[in-house]
């Protein structure tokens, strides 16, 4: 049988995912990331869902081992795949900010004195709006706990996601910036929207009429 399928990320993304693509009847049965299976079929929608890390859906839409997926603007600006983005999903918003020390006197990006240097997970989204600014700085790549980075000394602010800011205040880090909001898409593999673009067309119809009665 020749599923649709769709690459969903682990993690806070993956309940309301599921919840939209089964209001949607794309997909019907049931997903959990509580167990180690990864593949779920649904036989009566001709459709798969594959549960991969959420950096990674990006990269299994490409080069098609998954038609579409669903993931964070974030990542797919950070990862620059080569993928058509299809919906904006209105899920899972939060936001890029640059954070300092709360005891920092550093109100604004451009009092960040030259060269100084931010920790981040996201480099090219980072590196980017910095260059945008006439800000120079110095990207340092993190892959978890930006806020320990200023605590001691490795990194003069952060650019990092949040949804509310309390984790930053809760380690004692201040907003100084709002970079833009990121919110989950819909992104499709360029040759599955071509050759499957019924298929494809009719999910987009479905959710989209599923965002328009919440």
């Amino acid at each position: 049988m020749d599923y649709l399928t769709i690459a969903l990320p682990k993690g806070r993304l993956l309940e309301p995912a599921v919840e939209m693509l089964n209001q949607a009847g794309v997909f019907t049965s049931d997903v959990s990331d509580d167990t180690r299976r990864l593949v779920f079929d649904d036989p009566d929608r001709r459709s798969r869902v594959i549960l991969v890390k959420a950096t990674d859906v990006p990269t299994y839409v490409q080069y098609g081992s998954a038609d579409l997926g669903i993931c964070g603007k974030d990542v797919i600006d950070e990862s620059r795949k080569d993928v058509c983005e299809l919906l904006d999903l209105k899920m899972g918003r939060c936001r890029f900010v640059v954070a300092v020390p709360a005891s920092s006197h550093v109100t604004d990006v451009s009092g960040l004195g030259f060269n100084s240097r931010v920790a981040t997970k996201y480099p090219y989204v980072a590196r980017n709006y910095f260059a945008s600014l006439g800000v120079q700085v110095e990207i340092v790549t993190l892959n978890g706990s930006l806020e320990l980075a200023p605590a001691v000394g490795l990194a003069d602010a952060i650019v990092d996601i949040t949804e509310t800011g309390r984790t930053l205040r809760d380690n004692g880090l201040k907003v100084i910036a709002d970079m833009w909001t990121s919110t989950a898409r819909l992104i499709a593999n360029r040759v599955s929207y071509r050759a499957r673009r019924s298929d494809i067309t009719e999910a987009v119809q479905r959710l989209s009429e599923v965002m328009a009665g919440q």
